[in-house]
């Protein structure tokens, strides 16, 4: 399946928004403390009690919203069609001061959202390395991705892709009752 992608503008964002973002929750990776975290961790994978699906959208953070909530003038929002049918899409967000996942660094991007429809799963692959490359050409030296430790596809996919994990959240959802028990899992991809 060959896929073309395509650099679209914020007013494109409700299509983008038409393309799914869940997936059934079968297994989750779990944190082990060594030596009670001094040791280090070490992540290893269970299966769930009860599979269920997370739909990402319904958490409120829909693509339609980001231009009320951030300056996106500096993000980058691509399409992946598969002949007339949009297949996918991702955006990049890049040198944005609301955005405290780019650690107020100007040689860092965030991979702020990777969707694919189920019937086209294999356009993940281009729209990761074109966001990669859209990053490489802004400067930057990394990539953030950040997922959960629910998404074990994600992980598996970003490792995949060359990504590290730089850092494991345990509570980085604290704050949130819909996603209390997630960790935040932080990968790094080196431009």
């Amino acid at each position: 399946m060959q896929a073309k992608i395509i650099e679209v503008g914020p007013e494109r964002l409700g299509e983008y928004a038409g393309i799914p973002i869940k997936l059934e929750v079968k297994q989750r990776l779990e944190v082990e403390l060594v030596e009670g975290g001094l040791g280090g961790m070490r992540l290893h994978q269970v299966e769930v009690e009860k599979p269920y699906v997370k739909d990402y959208d319904s958490y409120g953070d829909v693509p339609t919203d980001w231009p009320k909530k951030f300056d996106v003038s500096n993000w980058g929002f691509f399409l992946a069609m598969v002949g007339e049918r949009l297949a996918g899409g991702a955006a990049v967000a890049f040198n944005t001061n609301e955005v405290i996942m780019l650690e107020d660094r100007q040689d860092l991007a965030v991979l702020w959202d990777l969707r694919v429809e189920p019937a086209f799963r294999g356009v993940g692959i281009p729209l990761f390395k074109y966001a990669a490359e859209w990053s490489r050409k802004r400067g930057c030296r990394q990539m953030n991705v950040e997922t959960q430790n629910v998404n074990v596809p994600a992980c598996r996919f970003y490792h995949r892709m060359g990504c590290r994990l730089g850092e494991i959240r345990r509570f980085g959802y604290a704050a949130v009752p819909a996603v209390a028990e997630e960790m935040m899992l932080n990968w790094y991809l080196d431009l």
